[in-house]
């Protein structure tokens, strides 16, 4: 067995190469706490259900990215909602990695050889699901194709241009019907994807962290589409 196969997974991770761009990502992962993600934090006890979703990083023909998932638009939960691969910790995976990278695959037919994870952030709470969520941040080493595996599950999937997540002009704020409203981004060829909650949560505060983020008009307020209604505020 190798050195580094006997290294704990954090010091595996600390010691992963990566593109210069995407290191001030690293070490933004390694500081941010909680309380800067969110105001939502897992509470104590074991009714809490956790779950994974992978952050997966590449260098894509339009520059970096980001590899998204848009939900199909018939799913009772979420329809249409444009997330990160990702979903419960099953007791066979051993960890929110291995969670997220077994999601990923299911979902896009990712092949996770290709793949380096290089941090994790804090574990954030979604009440509506009691949801306990690890967000683990990887990079795409060595690309392989990925597309929707099962359409009733998956409408379509994503690499979206991290230059497109910055950009000014796709940012917006997203009102649901309930009085909440948080960051947003207007994805997709046409731009007529939205990007929110939860997801949009995590990319929006990160970014700001590593200091990433240009100014944008966070009054530029678009309520969120009546197909993707059958779902509360996801964080």
């Amino acid at each position: 067995m190798s050195d580094r196969a006997c290294m704990p997974a954090s010091e595996r991770a600390s010691r992963v190469r990566l593109p210069e761009w995407l290191e001030p990502v690293r070490g933004g992962a390694a500081a941010i706490t909680a309380d800067e993600l969110t105001r939502f934090v897992p509470p104590e006890g074991p009714a809490v259900r956790r779950g994974a979703v992978l952050m997966l990083f590449g260098d894509g023909p339009q520059g970096p990215d980001v590899l998204l998932t848009e939900r199909a638009h018939q799913m009772r939960s979420h329809p249409g909602q444009v997330s990160f691969p990702g979903g419960s910790i099953d007791e066979a995976d051993g960890s929110p990695a291995a969670a997220a990278l077994r999601e990923a695959e299911e979902e896009t037919g990712l092949d996770v050889t290709g793949v380096e994870i290089f941090a994790t952030l804090p574990e954030l709470w979604l009440p509506p699901s009691n949801f306990a969520v690890t967000t683990v941040l990887a990079w795409w080493r060595a690309e392989s194709p990925v597309s929707v595996v099962d359409p009733a599950e998956v409408h379509a999937v994503l690499r979206v241009p991290v230059e497109e997540l910055l950009d000014p002009q796709h940012r917006i704020s997203v009102r649901h019907p309930s009085g909440w409203t948080g960051p947003g981004f207007l994805i997709g060829d046409d731009k007529d994807l939205i990007l929110w909650g939860f997801t949009a949560g995590i990319i929006s505060r990160l970014f700001d962290f590593v200091g990433w983020t240009r100014p944008w008009d966070a009054g530029s307020v678009r309520d969120l589409p009546d197909h993707m209604l059958r779902a509360g505020p996801r964080g």
